[in-house]
């Protein structure tokens, strides 16, 4: 038993704690949950839980179901809510097959193949995310209509006492009390539209962490009889929420993506980087985005990008390249605009890290960036200058995933027909639904 199990073995011991959650994510990110006796954790370590793999959404087939379910002790945390028994606590688990062998269908382990792959270059992986989401005045209830906003507030308004400002203080001492660390948090553009920043980390910590925030900030908001949703874009009239993700590479302590000689101090590392997250950008956005209401986001304009481009500090852009500091080059970093917050941070971290180290291997040359709002270029303007649009569509989006051998190669062949199984029965349920806008525009007249 290694010193990690032993700590948490003790700490199980010292604080009373009853009960241990053994968190992992099926293919879609949706957060699973089983509860153990603290005497069932050594067994745990060693050999893993058992469970149905095929009662969980894209892991196995029924003649294949049985699964193991391993804590990963670097994950053990107490959480910070619960009844006034003893304490609960947490711990993220790698998903095994019989023989003891890496599930090919856990996320975690999707991206943990893809931190290999840097790991033999050299490079460790670190993101950076801005969570933004929206803090609802109830529960909402199909049929029902959608709960107000908490607030009619707008970015980085300072909202009353007890209004959202007073739910995010909560939040946050929640998050950093399970070790987790908040960088900056304010009001965002739309009403009771909230933004949370987590402090840079490496990329399997931070998909950690943002499963752990979408259930703790969750958990908040329901205690104060409010609604967390993380759904793109709930409101027709209003932005929706993204997952802008910094991404930088390490090499050792130095940072691979900076060069002071350069105008934007993006070194040679970092613009092939970026010139892969472009030249892939249409075949990874199904992942980035996987739901049908995703590109409602993508396309409503302001802040939600819509077309391939890049640009030194440009908001508007789909890669955006912040400036940073005087004699600060470890944090030079890029950051990526397209992703939402209902996304599996998983597999999405992974095809970015995977699109961005094709363009290092394959020596990607970066096209001209650009300072233009691309929201008011004309179709035209944006032809010229190259950019073209991201997928308008889930649908297309699939279409364009299916055809991508760095996709595939990514997320390997079981997630891959999975996924597009999965979201083109999402898509088909779609296109069948007759909706409210339809019957309120065409059944009066038609």
């Amino acid at each position: 038993m290694d010193k990690q199990q032993e700590f948490v073995l003790r700490t199980l011991e010292e604080r009373d704690i009853r009960f241990v959650r053994l968190w992992f994510t099926d293919v879609l990110g949706v957060l699973k949950s089983v509860e153990v006796a603290p005497a069932e954790l050594e067994g745990a370590f060693s050999e893993g839980i058992g469970f149905d793999g095929s009662a969980i959404e894209g892991f196995t087939r029924v003649y294949e179901a049985d699964m193991l379910a391993r804590p990963d002790p670097a994950t053990f945390q107490v959480l910070p809510f619960g009844s006034d028994g003893p304490p609960t606590a947490r711990m993220f688990c790698d998903i095994l097959t019989p023989e003891g062998l890496p599930s090919p269908s856990d996320p975690r382990s999707v991206l943990r193949r893809a931190l290999g792959r840097a790991a033999d270059r050299g490079f460790t992986f670190y993101t950076h995310p801005e969570v933004e989401f929206f803090l609802l005045a109830g529960r909402p209830r199909p049929g029902q209509p959608v709960p107000e906003p908490v607030d009619n507030a707008g970015y980085f308004d300072l909202t009353p006492h007890g209004g959202a400002q007073d739910f995010r203080r909560q939040a946050i001492t929640m998050l950093e009390r399970m070790g987790i660390s908040v960088e900056f948090s304010h009001h965002e553009v739309a009403p009771g539209q909230q933004e949370i920043d987590l402090r840079y980390a490496d990329a399997l910590t931070t998909a950690d962490n943002l499963m752990t925030f979408r259930h703790v900030v969750k958990e908040a908001a329901l205690a104060q009889g409010l609604f967390a949703s993380f759904m793109p874009k709930p409101f027709s009239d209003q932005p929706g929420s993204g997952l802008h993700t910094h991404l930088s590479l390490f090499e050792g302590d130095r940072n691979a993506f900076y060069e002071p000689e350069t105008p934007d101090g993006l070194s040679k590392v970092g613009r092939a980087f970026v010139a892969g997250l472009l030249a892939h950008a249409a075949e990874i956005t199904a992942v980035c985005n996987q739901w049908v209401n995703s590109y409602k986001r993508l396309i409503s304009g302001g802040e939600a990008p819509a077309f391939i481009c890049w640009g030194s500090n440009n908001r508007s852009a789909l890669v955006r390249v912040p400036h940073h500091k005087p004699g600060k080059g470890n944090s030079a970093r890029v950051e990526v605009r397209s992703p939402d917050t209902a996304c599996n941070p998983y597999l999405t971290f992974a095809v970015l890290l995977a699109a961005g180290l094709r363009g290092i291997e394959q020596g990607y040359e970066l096209p001209p960036g650009t300072s233009d709002d691309v929201w008011t270029l004309s179709d035209g303007q944006r032809s010229r200058l190259g950019m073209d649009p991201l997928p308008h569509s889930l649908g297309e989006a699939l279409k364009i995933m299916e055809d991508s051998e760095l996709v595939r190669e990514t997320l390997g062949d079981g997630v891959h027909e999975f996924f597009l199984r999965n979201k083109r029965q999402e898509w088909e349920a779609y296109r069948r639904e007759v909706t409210a806008f339809e019957i309120d525009r065409y059944l009066p007249v038609l």
